[in-house]
């Protein structure tokens, strides 16, 4: 990637064209509770942005708005230029463009692995099966899980259901990948493995949104980190200057929690 220079600092990556992800006064209620407030968040073609912060502060509702999963009250959310669609093909689209890996691994379990992946190409991408089955097979592979296209969801370990999600999400040559807390449903010992294809998809270039718990991938994969408490952005810096001298009380607060365990 020949633009990572952009994203050096927090206010370098704000350049025209390459802006991917673009929320702006973007508010969000659940009933009485204010669970985004008036957010602006820019992210740049090929920057990762990790988002963290306390339980409730609205990292996965933040999330989950920018492929529509949750509708917003009011402000703009735009990928690539374009405005979220209402519904229809349209949203279909775009949520081809957005890939999600969540916290739990939504894979079909009555398909196989390699059908989980290939599902999306024919339906939404409609390539020929073939075609579709070959694609699956080297994004497996990727992921180092080729040798289990054959089996079912059940017969995997999470960390491995959990990228063969990641896998299927890449099928789509999505613009920007989401991920909701994708290691949080697994074992410890699967974590790593998880974080280690999403550490790879980084250094590929890939756009990547991250809501997670782990401070290690934050401090080594991201360009950017998003710190979020009570529905708001309360700072966002590089991850060298935030876990070094973050600025704001309840950062502090947040990171001496969680650095101290």
């Amino acid at each position: 990637m020949d633009d990572m220079s952009v994203t050096e600092g927090p206010g370098d990556a704000v350049r025209g064209g390459d802006d991917l992800v673009v929320l702006s006064r973007v508010d969000k209620h659940f009933g009485a509770l204010h669970v985004l407030r008036d957010i602006d968040l820019t992210v740049a073609r090929g920057e990762v942005v990790v988002v963290i912060g306390p339980s409730g502060s609205g990292k996965s509702t933040l999330c989950r708005t920018i492929n529509r999963l949750e509708t917003v009250d009011s402000g703009t959310i735009t990928v690539d230029g374009r405005p979220l669609p209402q519904e229809g093909r349209e949203l279909a689209r775009l949520r081809a463009d957005v890939g999600m890996v969540f916290q739990s691994f939504n894979l079909f379990s009555h398909r196989t692995v390699l059908e989980n992946v290939t599902l999306g190409l024919t339906k939404v991408r409609k390539l020929a099966r073939s075609t579709a089955e070959e694609k699956a097979r080297v994004l497996l592979d990727r992921v180092g899980v080729g040798s289990q296209a054959g089996k079912y969801p059940a017969q995997l370990s999470g960390g491995q259901q959990q990228r063969v999600a990641i896998a299927r999400a890449l099928a789509m040559d999505p613009k920007v990948m989401l991920f909701d807390e994708p290691t949080s449903a697994l074992d410890p010992e699967m974590i790593n493995e998880v974080l280690e294809v999403m550490r790879q998809l980084a250094r590929d270039g890939m756009t990547m949104i991250v809501v997670t718990h782990e401070m290690g991938f934050a401090r080594s994969a991201a360009n950017r980190v998003v710190f979020m408490a009570d529905g708001r952005i309360v700072e966002e810096a590089s991850p060298e200057a935030f876990f070094s001298a973050p600025r704001s009380d309840r950062a502090k607060d947040f990171l001496s929690k969680i650095l101290h365990h």
